[in-house]
């Protein structure tokens, strides 16, 4: 398995992909990659439709998947607020990759009717790359259809932000550029994918069992009201914590019942979708459980900054003694990046530190698709990381 990753901030997209796709020439030299991706920034909108159409003369053989977005990560960068395009290769040896299209309005029934519909492999454990476009797909419905049908196989990928209404955005696969729907690939055989899913916030507080609670509204936790709570929270926190209430406050709820201690990381973010202030009331943009463990967060600069570092350090540890990935892709929040931390390249500069010159790259997402506790989520304001190496290396 090989992979290389390339972009470019040529101000033209004919010169973005030259610039691109030299070092992957270079690389790989006259061999046809299996997997070709492709994310291109909206600043190159009106080439978007034809971009992809030298690549697939070059490599007719070789499947194309990729999308529009606002920036774009690539050779370890992060090219924001300006064009950008990025281009990977991969070689994969013993690797089946089945693509597929889920057009708008289509709505499985259930996990063996979405297989069908994907025409996906009814055995193995393949691994799923997804790329949605905002305004025309059900991504939940899918990654849980998909976590019902292949529930040990990982679901990886983002929503495409390179569009502010309908028919904006492009969604690459072979040899046919989509403006709606999902789009993906899964691989199986000789393929194992790892994942570090950064969600960037801290606990504050304590852990609280859901006491009463109705579809998405909570109404008591430990017996009290919500809103209670969070006053209480807001008084016992800093100046510097009570600045972040006012836009940074979250729901962390419990993806694995029974735990006895709770870190950071533990928890599921959710964003708070409103309150009453007559009843005490919060609404969340998720659905607890009475009996479920949730805890309040904050989320700033530095404790996403921290949370990353502690994210990447767990996983360089938990695989200190295997062979390291030969590629990576990064799924991001548009809010993080430097609108986050100030500076541009500091997730790409952090995986470095930790993983070395493993090929990385992305997109900036409307939504990031990853794993929590074995469960796939649609998230936001997370990194998502795929790592690839062959299986027999894993």
């Amino acid at each position: 398995m090989k992979w290389v990753s390339s972009a470019s901030d040529a101000a033209e997209a004919v010169d973005a992909l030259e610039g691109a796709l030299a070092p992957v020439l270079e690389v790989l030299g006259g061999t046809q990659p299996d997997l070709l991706l492709l994310f291109i920034s909206e600043h190159h909108r009106p080439a978007q439709a034809r971009i992809a159409e030298p690549l697939r003369k070059r490599w007719p053989g070789s499947l194309l998947l990729g999308c529009s977005a606002r920036s774009v990560i690539g050779g370890g960068r992060e090219l924001e607020e300006g064009p950008g395009l990025s281009l990977s290769a991969a070689l994969l040896p013993g690797v089946s990759l089945r693509p597929f299209h889920l057009p708008p309005d289509t709505e499985p029934a259930s996990d063996a009717d979405l297989a069908r519909l994907l025409e996906l492999p009814s055995e193995g454990r393949p691994h799923f790359l997804l790329l949605a476009d905002p305004f025309t797909s059900d991504v939940e419905t899918v990654i849980s259809e998909l976590d019902s049908g292949y529930p040990e196989s990982v679901k990886l990928g983002g929503i495409a932000s390179g569009g502010a209404q309908p028919e904006e955005n492009v969604l690459y696969l072979g040899g046919e550029t989509h403006r709606s729907g999902l789009v993906g690939v899964a691989l199986s055989g000789n393929i194992a994918v790892d994942t570090i899913v950064a969600q960037g916030c801290r606990p504050i507080g304590n852990p609280m069992f859901v006491t009463r609670c109705r579809e998405n509204v909570l109404h008591e936790l430990d017996g009290r009201l919500p809103l209670d709570i969070v006053q209480e929270l807001y008084e016992q926190a800093d100046p510097e914590d009570q600045e972040l209430f006012r836009g940074s406050l979250f729901l962390g709820l419990e993806m694995k019942a029974g735990q006895q201690e709770y870190r950071q990381g533990d928890f599921l973010i959710r964003n708070l979708a409103g309150a009453d202030t007559e009843s005490g009331a919060l609404a969340v943009a998720a659905r607890p459980q009475v009996a479920q463990v949730v805890q309040f967060h904050l989320r700033d600069a530095r404790t996403s900054a921290e949370d990353l570092e502690a994210q990447l350090a767990l996983y360089r540890t938990r695989t200190a003694h295997a062979p390291p990935p030969q590629g990576a892709l990064l799924f991001s929040c548009l809010g993080r990046g430097a609108h986050l931390y100030g500076h541009p390249d500091h997730e790409g500069e952090a995986f470095r530190r930790h993983l070395g010159d493993v090929p990385l790259a992305g997109f900036f997402c409307n939504g990031e698709i990853g794993p929590v506790q074995q469960r796939t989520f649609l998230h936001g304001y997370t990194s998502a990381y795929g790592l690839f190496r062959s299986a027999a290396l894993a």
